[in-house]
């Protein structure tokens, strides 16, 4: 993962090409997950998937519940330093299986391995652009 100006891009081995940019807000966030090793990280920009839906997942998982509350905690440093952003509604902090951060524009999702495959979110909005970030 390459970043440029707070945005965060996956660079193809084969041709060279940079995947679509991503919001800076969001970037940001991937950004900040990813300086915390959250593994499996990737972005669904669900805008074009119709619906109710107008926004961006950003999903990933820990290797524990410290480094869940690491990531989340890294997400909201980030965003409230640097663009002045605070989650409307933040979730799972205490359960530490499913971490939760609503941005309005865009979620974070942290979660344990267990709770990520067991809920499926990559199954569940298939038809969403896909960025794969790690």
């Amino acid at each position: 993962m390459a970043t440029t100006k707070g945005r965060a891009t996956k660079t193809s081995r084969a041709a060279g090409t940079k995947k679509p940019r991503l919001p800076k807000d969001v970037a940001a966030a991937v950004t900040a997950a990813c300086d915390k090793k959250a593994e499996d990280v990737i972005v669904l920009d669900l805008r074009k998937t119709g619906g109710f839906t107008d926004y961006y997942f950003v999903i990933c998982t820990a290797a524990n519940t410290r480094q869940m509350a690491a990531i989340a905690d890294s997400v909201q440093d980030t965003l409230r330093e640097s663009l002045n952003e605070r989650p409307a509604l933040a979730e799972g902090v205490d359960k530490s299986e499913w971490i939760l951060l609503d941005y309005f524009n865009f979620v974070v999702h942290v979660f344990s391995r267990e709770c990520r495959a067991f809920y499926g979110l990559e199954r569940l909005w298939g038809n969403a652009e896909r960025h794969e970030i790690s």
